[in-house]
């Protein structure tokens, strides 16, 4: 079950200008930086204080074996797409309520779709 405000994701998709979408992965490798205390990605990424990264799109969310995930993320039903991705980094808590990542959230639409750029290099 996905508990998150479906309106909100069709709205703010629709909301994210066209040219933003793609994102750029070069600026997205520096707006990752802020996530990199936590997460890794790249051929040797591991999860340590956060799961790693790599293949992130089209995983289903508190799979990753090398990761203990709170129980709300392994119960959540998302599997992660650029939409849900969007979505959970710009309000964690809202689309997962109750997830131990503790981060308040991005809210430069440009940085989200730069940093899902960069994610996508990194299958």
């Amino acid at each position: 079950m996905i508990r998150m405000n479906i309106p909100f994701l069709v709205l703010a998709a629709w909301m994210m200008p066209a040219a933003w979408a793609a994102g750029d992965a070069e600026a997205g490798r520096a707006a990752f930086a802020r996530c990199a205390g936590c997460h890794q990605v790249g051929p040797s990424a591991r999860s340590v204080f956060g799961p790693q990264l790599n293949g992130i799109v089209g995983r289903c969310a508190g799979s990753d074996a090398g990761y203990k995930y709170s129980e709300a993320m392994r119960k959540s039903g998302i599997v992660w797409s650029d939409q849900t991705l969007a979505a959970f980094l710009r309000a964690p808590g809202d689309v997962v309520p109750g997830t131990r990542m503790r981060f308040w959230g991005i809210g430069d639409e440009r940085q989200v779709a730069d940093i899902l750029a960069y994610l996508r290099t990194h299958r």
